[in-house]
Order: structure tokens, then sequence, then C-alpha cells
């Protein structure tokens, strides 16, 4: 019995996955296990192994964007008809819950106002979409019916889920008598005449860039992050002499080169083991203080931002942690970090002090309730012993969910923090 083969979550806030290229092809032999192709998913771009013994008969979706449990091939006995399994997937789609009439409503100020390429026309001519998607939701069985029959997949009204044109659309579809010239507007405007671009995004003052699955997602997650927990933020000054002194003490006999990251992180891990407050997490009805020390560390990727995590950073030494956010850090950068890689954050760590970046703030990474947003090691005058002299000022910034943290809170863990560095025997011990 051929299998139909769907696009799977491949993490915990993917809602679908881009098609990157298929390692078998049609007709090939398959095995359980083996790789059938790549996904890009929100986080990294992974691979999408087969559950199936068998051929693979055919692939729906050669590439592109896919949603979770799109149908994207299909795998089967050799010379088994695959056509037939990918109806009985079509009929098997629901039809829509809400009728269609209800998509034309204007949408609430909450709601965005795209208008899909998929929306179903409320009279019998269907007009054209004026929208820069053209992409319209169909079954692969759907497409390959209506390209054998010339019929405009944008004029069909879609039936099944989310208003997706199935099997039965193409059987039923009665093409409408085309309107006349005269039935036109006298007033509607020549399309060149008033578009100063073209619908394929470029134009002669801008491009648009298509937006990937993980700028989608940290659009969606940060959004949500900045608009649905009440940030507040607390900024401290420290003096990071002694610790610039310490880390060159500390390569002379280190493994590894240490950052000034790694003390960052291994002091922040020690202050929370005092400070669990910090170490805690919103969950709706109940606040979850976190037993476990688990720092993400963001790192910048092409596309945006990636946060894998160092677990239990507080039992971890310098050189452990250097090596582990090198090689976490590298991984991200090729998008070959694993979900288990990314999740299991308790507090996070940004560090723009490499980029010259003096003071920011940062925006709270779910479910964390705090997030410490490092500057850079600047030369600057302080009083020392009553004299002015010169010191090594470094700057950061943590954010609060106020849900779960109030201010005294966050000073405590901050003034901690700020000790331990100021004096970093205190983290080697």
């Amino acid at each position: 019995m051929a299998e139909i083969i769907r696009m799977p979550r491949m993490s915990d806030t993917m809602e679908e996955g881009n098609l990157v290229g298929w390692l078998k092809k049609e007709g090939e032999t398959v095995e359980a296990g083996e790789t059938l192709a790549e996904v890009e998913t929100d986080k990294a771009t992974m691979e999408l192994d087969s559950y199936f013994d068998g051929v693979l008969l055919h692939i729906a979706i050669k590439e592109g964007t896919v949603p979770i449990n799109g149908i994207i091939a299909v795998i089967g006995e050799k010379g088994e008809d695959w056509k037939a399994a990918l109806a009985a997937a079509d009929d098997a789609t629901p039809p829509a819950a809400a009728p269609e009439p209800a998509k034309t409503e204007a949408p609430t100020p909450s709601t965005p106002a795209p208008v899909p390429a998929k929306a179903a026309p409320t009279h019998s001519a269907p007009a054209p979409v004026a929208s820069l998607d053209t992409r319209v939701k169909a079954s692969p069985l759907a497409k390959s019916m209506a390209k054998e029959k010339g019929i405009d997949l944008a004029a069909v009204n879609g039936s099944g889920e989310n208003g997706r044109v199935i099997k039965r659309d193409i059987e039923n579809y009665q093409a409408a008598p085309a309107a006349s010239p005269a039935s036109a507007p006298a007033s509607e405007p020549a399309a060149p005449s008033v578009m100063p671009f073209t619908m394929n995004g470029t134009g002669d003052n801008f491009e648009d860039v298509g937006v990937s699955q993980m700028r989608k997602v940290i659009a969606r997650r940060l959004g949500e992050s900045k608009f649905g927990a009440p940030h507040f933020y607390l900024t401290v000054e420290i003096n990071m002499g002694k610790a610039v002194k310490t880390r060159a003490k500390l390569n002379e006999i280190s493994p590894v080169k240490l950052s000034y990251n790694d003390l960052v992180v291994k002091a922040a891990a020690v202050s929370l083991r005092q400070h669990p407050a910090i170490n805690s997490s919103w969950m709706g009805d109940k606040i979850r203080i976190n037993k476990n020390i688990n720092i993400g560390v963001a790192v910048a990727v092409e596309d945006g931002l990636l946060v894998p995590v160092i677990n239990h950073a507080d039992m971890k030494s310098l050189s452990q942690i250097n090596v582990e956010v090198k090689e976490l850090a590298g991984k991200a950068k090729v998008k070959k970090l694993q979900p288990d890689e990314m999740s299991g954050n308790t507090f996070t760590i940004s560090n723009l002090g490499m980029f010259g970046i003096e003071e920011f703030t940062a925006i709270i990474n779910p479910p964390d309730a705090c997030i410490l947003a490092v500057g850079g090691i600047n030369d600057k005058p302080i009083v020392k012993n009553g004299k002015v002299v010169a010191g090594k000022i470094m700057k950061v910034t943590l954010s609060c969910d106020h849900r779960v943290v109030d201010g005294a809170s966050g000073a405590k863990f901050l003034n901690t923090f700020k000790q331990i560095l100021e004096d970093p025997i205190g983290m080697l011990v």
C-alpha cells in the first residue's frame, strides 16, 4: 500500500518547512531511516528521513514552502498507482469549517489584512487578485488535474481545509463566461499607470526580499514577548580591570583561549544559583523556578538569530564553556543545530560588545524571565581611592519580565554579577 509522506513538525515552533532539495529521485528504492530530503525549518536545515521501505513513486513538491502535514511525496511498491493514494488523501481532507463569505469581511484592527490568492471569489466571474503573493493552496493531485485541463487554480473555490483546492473542486469546476470589455468599469486605470513597481517585488527605488522561515518565527515570537510580557530594564557599569588580568593569567595555562564572553556566562551562572527568582519562567497560571541553570547564548547567523543552550552552566569550567559555545556557534552558522541544542534555556545572554556596541536592551527570549544584554569593554576614567584613574568599563542591561521579577530582585542579581566580575576569583571556587 502506498504511503503518503507529509511535512513533519521538526521543532516546537515550526509551522511550515522549506524543502531545500531532494536526496532521492523518483523511481529510486528507499529504506526506512534513509534521508529523503533536506528541510529548512525556522531554526536549522534538517534531514527528513523515511519511515517506510519501498520506491519513491512521486515527489509532490520539488522545492519551496510546505505547511505542517502538507503532502510532499508518495512511497510504495514499484508500479503502484500513486495517484489513487493522493486522491484518497484528498478525499479525507475535511471541508473548511467557516463559510466562505466570512473571508471577505473587513479585518479587525488586531488582525492583519493580507489578500491571499486563495481567497474565494464572491461572484460568478473570478476577479484578478491584487496581491504580491500568487501562491494558491492546492493538493498535488489537484494541481496535476488543473494543469491537464488548463484550469487556473486561482479561479477555483477550495473546499479543503483553509480553502485548499482538492480533487473534487477541479472535477466540479465550471469556467464562468469571460466578461466583455464593456462590462469593465470605465474608470479602471491601466495597470502600468498605477503600478510604479513590478509584481515580483522589484522596482526602481526598492527591492522586496522574501521572509525566511527563521525570520518569520523571530518576528512572531519576539513580537509576542515584547508586547505580551511587561519589560523593564536595569543597567549597571562593571569595572573589568581585574577580569582582564585574570583572563590573561588563565590563558597562560588554559588548554583553550578563553574569551570575555566565557567569563560573562560563568559569572551569570554563578549569580543565578544565588538568585533563583531570575532563573524562572512565566507559565500563565504559575511561575516556574528552574532548578537547572541552562544559559542560552545568542548567535547571529545570516538569516537572523539562533540561541544554542549551555546546559548546567554553573557546573562547568571556563574551558568547558568555551569549547561548548564555539562548537554550538559553529553549528548555528551552518544551520546544523539540533532541536535539543536550542531548547531548555532558563536564562539568555546577548553580547554585542565585539561589534563595538557600548550599551543596548534586548527582548526577553521566551520562556525565560530575563535576558542580559552585554556591551563592549571601553577605557574610561574612574575614581579609585579618591583619584581619577584609567578603568575598563563594561555596561550590561538586564531585561526583566515584571510578571515574574521585581526591580529589587533584578537589582540584587546584577549586584552579585557585578561583584563576581570585579573580583573573578569568586567564580573559580
